[in-house]
């Protein structure tokens, strides 16, 4: 009985630890965004603002192009999730569902091509970015964010698709439908969980993605083609050492993803693991 107890205490305390350490510094983000600025250079930690205050959220959204920064990520992390999901859809039935030269190949270059760190090419594609005229522009930013997330959506969805068995398809064309139609009525559908997680983890790599929109669209002034990540680096500059609205700009910046992850955990989950373990 004390085994039992023991075996069942152990993993949920190691948990429980787990939870608080990644849980904290969140928590410690949007708390010092609420407290007044007296409490948060004090020596004494305050760790629930009682007295709390909106200036800090004021002060933030209050910022030069805030909101024009706020519409550049929303139009970069959309146009880019929604492309690399329309191209790793048809990839996917194209590997799955037929046969062609090259096809393990194609699978192959896939996999090598999510284990190359995006970093490291980003001088190459600054060079390519300069010498087309396309610094500052949104346009080479959701390319290559596209670029980025298309592997793991290929790989994701390719799983649900070899899940789906072939009967389906052929019964549907059968009866009258083409393969498009098939495919739109019969298939689509039954990919939902896989899409859906997939464009979760694409909207959070182009939300919070930093070193490519650093190098590439660093120009200020009016009309600049910045997003939220690097409107953030230069928030110390420009409030000088006022954490507060620091960390109620880290906040609004956050709540996007939070939002988006809480409505559609379970089913997101759930599609990354049977697309890893199908096909």
């Amino acid at each position: 009985m004390r085994r039992s107890v023991l075996g069942r205490s152990w993993p949920n305390a190691i948990a429980v630890v787990l939870v608080i350490f990644f849980a904290f510094p969140v928590y410690w983000m949007i708390s010092t965004a609420f407290k007044k600025t007296g409490d948060i250079i004090s020596k004494t930690p305050v760790f629930i603002p009682f007295n709390g205050t909106l200036e800090h959220f004021s002060t933030a959204t209050g910022a030069d192009q805030f909101w024009s920064f706020v519409a550049n990520s929303f139009i970069v992390t959309v146009v880019a999730v929604s492309a690399s999901l329309v191209i790793a859809t048809a990839a996917a039935f194209a590997v799955t569902r037929m046969r062609f030269r090259g096809r393990k190949a194609f699978v192959l270059v896939v996999m090598v091509s999510q284990m190359a760190p995006w970093e490291v090419m980003t001088i190459s594609i600054y060079m390519i970015v300069r010498d087309n005229n396309m610094l500052n522009s949104l346009v080479p930013l959701t390319l290559f964010y596209m670029m980025m997330v298309l592997p793991f959506t290929i790989w994701t969805l390719r799983g649900f698709m070899a899940a789906v068995p072939k009967e389906l398809e052929e019964s549907a064309m059968v009866d009258g439908c083409t393969r498009f139609q098939a495919f739109v009525r019969v298939i689509f559908p039954l990919l939902a969980p896989g899409l859906m997680s997939t464009s979760l983890f694409g909207f959070i790599t182009a939300w919070n993605e930093l070193p490519l929109v650093l190098v590439l669209n660093k120009a200020t002034g009016p009309g600049t083609a910045q997003t939220l990540p690097l409107w953030l680096t230069s928030f110390q500059t420009t409030f000088g050492d006022d954490w507060g609205a620091t960390m109620a700009a880290s906040t609004l910046f956050s709540l996007p993803v939070l939002l988006i992850f809480f409505l559609f955990q379970r089913k997101a989950v759930g599609g990354l693991t049977d697309g890893a373990v199908k096909g």
